[in-house]
């Protein structure tokens, strides 16, 4: 794993199953890790406002995220 996506995933509030989750003001970016090219920016109610991801990784993120998002650190 190269030292950016060490750095990212030491800054993200709330890993789950690859998926990096960091606030960034009003809204939350998204990196998978395993793959660095795939990422998205979405609202904390969880819409998509960019992303490079195709839209079954948006289906699955947005899973992890709408069922864990009480666990990111406020």
């Amino acid at each position: 794993m190269n030292r950016n996506i060490i750095e990212i995933a030491d800054a993200a509030e709330m890993i789950i199953n690859g998926y990096a989750f960091m606030k960034m003001g009003d809204n939350i970016r998204v990196l998978n890790l395993n793959q660095s090219d795939k990422a998205a920016l979405m609202t904390k109610a969880g819409e998509i406002l960019e992303t490079s991801m195709n839209d079954i990784e948006i289906d699955i993120m947005l899973d992890y995220y709408h069922r864990n998002s009480k666990y990111m650190e406020e």
